[in-house]
């Protein structure tokens, strides 16, 4: 039923949000260069060694960027930061790759390990020289480079002190109800090559990055969530056998496409670039029109990562593994404690409520849908590392966005209550974006 309510209220947002939709726009004959550089962007963050929620801060920099540089030549859109002035004759391809080159040599640097940083660092290069290299010598190539490079130093500028570097204390509470570090399954799923990290037990990640500036959002507590059922309750039971059932290492209620599905969606952030990749594409985009709907989706996201943060350190929750196993402390005689109790997957290093993956999916997803006209969009997607090369097909948005979510309590690493609000609030921000930013010129 409650997955019912939220599904019935991610379509009436969905649909209110569609009324000032702006037209969409034929692609000419030729590749889009929007689409190539959203995807260099998600590979050259994950590949530079930063995590997934760094990763969306990452992208939706060098988004936005791109939106500023092309509207800078030729507005269509309102800006989101840099406003210009650029030659109106700039090339577009240029503009695009100057962008999101300017942006990303300047992050990479300060994650990951060196060699991670030279291969995301070489990947950046190397594809900037390619798209350069098929732009005619010309007055257009040198004022395309020019607009791309300043839409992408004012990013630059305006996000160098958005509070990604600091950090924040935090001490896990060893009570019932509260998060502590979380073991892996054994074997770790998805696999750790190195054995110290193996069994698990991190420290909890990034507990600062609810302090981030958000990049639409006023602050990062302007929505807010009711927090997670309490223990006594007959939610968190419900809750709690629902996961301790479906979630397990071995279960025998989970289908084989439950399995598929937790697999699928395991990637994090990547999975919805490439959602986003095919919406444009299928729906036959120009590069103005394509970099405004990557850019809504990526700020969306980063917002719903910060959002969750400040959220998830407040409630402080316990992930499914440390509930199940020390059920008999919980208060409820409902719930009946099981020490061996392992989860599918491996279970992401921060507390439970709510899931910053149903946020991010519910964003992205509400986002797209604005800019795109219609929620209604058919696509097939394959799934990137570590569960690599499964593919899903998808007739709408939101059903992508339903299913992500659904995937953590198949994945044993979410409560449905974490899942359903997360997706709800997801919405409201990718809503929101797409509402306040990014406004067709003129509207």
């Amino acid at each position: 039923m409650k997955a019912n309510l939220v599904s019935d209220r991610i379509g009436s947002l969905l649909r209110a949000a569609l009324a000032a939709v702006i037209a969409l726009c034929v692609l000419p004959a030729g590749a889009n260069e929007a689409l190539k550089w959203n995807d260099i962007a998600a590979r050259a963050a994950a590949g530079g060694g930063q995590n997934p929620i760094q990763q969306t801060r990452t992208v939706a920099m060098a988004q936005a960027a791109v939106h500023d540089a092309l509207n800078a030549i030729r507005p269509r859109y309102a800006a989101y930061y840099y406003e210009g002035p650029a030659a109106s004759g700039g090339n577009p391809a240029a503009a695009i790759a100057a962008a999101s080159r300017r942006v990303l040599v300047e992050v990479i640097p300060a994650f990951g390990s060196p060699q991670q940083r030279t291969d995301a660092l070489a990947l950046v290069e190397d594809a900037y020289r390619t798209a350069l290299s098929a732009v005619p010598d010309g007055e257009p190539k040198q004022d395309g480079v020019a607009a791309g490079q300043a839409a992408g130093e004012a990013m630059l500028a305006l996000r160098k002190d958005d509070g990604a570097a600091r950090g924040a204390p935090y001490t896990p509470v060893n009570a019932p109800g509260r998060w502590r570090p979380t073991p892996n399954p054994d074997p770790p799923n998805p696999p750790i090559t190195d054995p110290k990290l193996a069994p698990g037990m991190a420290a909890s990640t990034l507990p600062g990055w609810g302090n981030v500036t958000p990049f639409t959002l006023l602050s990062a507590s302007q929505y807010w969530l009711p927090g997670p059922p309490a223990l006594t309750s007959a939610k968190y039971a419900s809750d709690f056998n629902e996961v301790k059932t479906l979630g397990g290492q071995v279960s025998a209620a989970r289908t084989p496409e439950q399995t598929d599905i937790a697999r699928f969606w395991f990637e994090g952030p990547g999975a919805w670039y490439r959602v986003a990749r095919a919406a444009v594409e299928a729906r036959n985009l120009d590069e103005w029109a394509s970099a405004r709907a990557l850019a809504l989706a990526s700020l969306a996201m980063a917002d719903s990562y910060i959002a969750g943060f400040k959220i998830r350190y407040v409630y402080d929750f316990w992930r499914p593994v440390t509930a199940i196993r020390e059920a008999a402390d919980d208060g409820n005689d409902a719930t009946v404690a099981d020490p061996q109790w392992n989860s599918l997957q491996n279970t992401p290093s921060v507390s439970d409520y709510p899931s910053t993956q149903s946020l991010f999916s519910g964003a992205a997803a509400a986002a797209l849908a604005a800019a795109l006209g219609t929620d209604q969009v058919s696509f097939t997607i394959t799934s990137g590392p570590p569960f690599a090369n499964i593919k899903r097909s998808f007739t709408s948005l939101s059903q992508a966005a339903r299913e992500s979510a659904d995937s953590r309590v198949y994945a044993g690493i979410h409560f449905r209550s974490a899942c359903d609000d997360g997706l709800v609030l997801g919405q409201k921000i990718g809503l929101r974006a797409a509402r306040s930013y990014l406004q067709p010129v003129g509207s």
